[in-house]
């Protein structure tokens, strides 16, 4: 069974859908990410909330991109700006976290989420800063890096399953 949200997701049944969360965790989604997403919990820490506004851009659910998103950097946000209906995220990878716990005010998420965009697979790593308002995190904002990504044929292939790339993406 494929894990890539892309292929699975399908609005007419959302539960049951998307099996696994998009975000890498090997959890269901309606035991990882989709209680925060819905509104029915508030992600308890700032990776937490990392990994739901991940599956949150994979699953194109800008109302909670922009509900998580710290009040004073929602300017300028919109549905369009968030959600790029050409991109296709395919794994998110955490490298590290500073602070950020339940008793923090404060923390930094580094992650590299791996993406496809017209065919050309590319990576976006960015060291993520969030902050904590009346027990709720929110994204503030975060340095960025995009690289294009070519895999070899008998590389991994980058969407993170355990197949070589010409056996999975580098097949389509």
């Amino acid at each position: 069974m494929t894990k890539d949200p892309a292929i699975l997701t399908s609005n007419s049944h959302p539960e049951t859908a998307i099996p696994y969360c998009p975000c890498g965790s090997q959890l269901r989604y309606p035991h990882c990410c989709q209680p925060a997403i819905s509104g029915r919990q508030q992600a308890a820490t700032a990776e937490a909330l990392m990994r739901s506004r991940y599956s949150a851009f994979a699953l194109s659910e800008t109302d909670y991109l922009i509900a998580t998103t710290h009040p004073d950097y929602r300017q300028g946000l919109d549905r369009q700006s968030l959600i790029d209906p050409q991109t296709r995220w395919l794994r998110l990878q955490i490298i590290a976290t500073t602070l950020g716990s339940e008793q923090d005010a404060s923390g930094q998420v580094r992650f590299v989420a791996t993406f496809v965009e017209a065919g050309q697979f590319g990576t976006l790593e960015e060291n993520s800063s969030f902050s904590r308002i009346d027990q709720r995190w929110y994204y503030r904002n975060g340095d960025t890096r995009v690289k294009t990504l070519k895999p070899e044929r008998n590389a991994p292939c980058p969407c993170g399953s355990t197949l070589k790339f010409k056996r999975c993406c580098g097949k389509r």
